[in-house]
């Protein structure tokens, strides 16, 4: 990382590196912090070294933990994480500050709700009961179904990530506010659809792209998640006059044209 910093002269750093999910940092929490911790402070380290006129990084909407009141504010206390995995969004979320605070290093960290779409993670949602409704097996349906997620399209990410990268933050935006900071160029955005999604409806809108039906195999709440999410994205539309707009339906249906485009071609 040293060495691809001194190399090149940035003029701003995306960082959308991690060791991603809930349920993964239950089984190896070293990965998390070797990924989420250690990596991301090279990553702080070398904007420093580089003199970066502005880092944009993935948080996550697991910071908000247990908090039960909806939509999910960047306002609202997020010191009581549930998962390992949450713990370290939140720690990137601080490190970055004191980065900004020391060095003045604008620093602009995204809360990414439920991100979905072509590309994405195989281990996710969607590519699971995509595959085994295509291949006749029972999808895990966790809480049995009594899920709410605010499900973004990753069209809708790319589009905030390339809006607020070009907009660095300033010192003082705003005193005694947890999404601002009085001393340090820093700001924390959420980025979802800001819409309430029941989890039997999203795979209600992969049954309906697919034209098949799924078998669900009805399982208890795992450990480290929560019941449900929203984003309230007023902040990144009074900022950017943004707000993310692609419904379930149609990212579901952009997401099976391209699983059966790629995976007709890799077979």
């Amino acid at each position: 990382m040293s060495a691809l910093f001194a190399g090149n002269a940035f003029d701003s750093v995306v960082n959308l590196a991690a060791q991603a999910g809930v349920r993964y940092s239950i089984e190896n929490p070293a990965a998390y912090i070797d990924a989420n911790l250690v990596g991301f402070g090279n990553i702080l380290e070398g904007c420093r070294q580089g003199g970066i006129g502005h880092l944009v990084y993935a948080s996550s909407s697991s910071v908000y933990g247990s908090n039960t009141k909806l939509p999910f504010s960047e306002k609202d206390n997020v010191d009581h994480p549930i998962s390992l995995y949450a713990a370290s969004k939140k720690a990137n979320e601080l490190m970055a500050h004191a980065y900004a605070h020391l060095y003045g290093l604008p620093a602009t960290g995204l809360r990414f709700f439920t991100v979905y779409g072509p590309w994405g993670r195989p281990d996710m949602a969607l590519f699971k009961f995509t595959k085994g409704i295509l291949e006749g097996q029972s999808i895990p349906v966790y809480n049995r179904g009594q899920m709410v997620r605010d499900f973004t399209y990753v069209d809708d990410i790319v589009e905030g990530v390339t809006r607020v990268l070009d907009q660095p933050p300033g010192k003082g935006e705003g005193v005694n506010e947890p999404d601002r900071s009085a001393s340090a160029p820093w700001r924390i955005y959420n980025i979802g659809n800001s819409t309430r999604v029941q989890l039997m409806d999203y795979i209600r809108a992969l049954e309906k792209a697919l034209g098949r039906k799924a078998t669900l195999e009805l399982l208890p709440m795992q450990d480290g998640d929560v019941p449900a999410t929203q984003a309230d994205v007023s902040a990144l539309e009074s900022d950017f006059g943004y707000r993310p707009q692609v419904a379930v339906e149609e990212g579901v249906k952009r997401f099976v044209e391209w699983y059966r485009s790629y995976y007709s071609k890799a077979g």
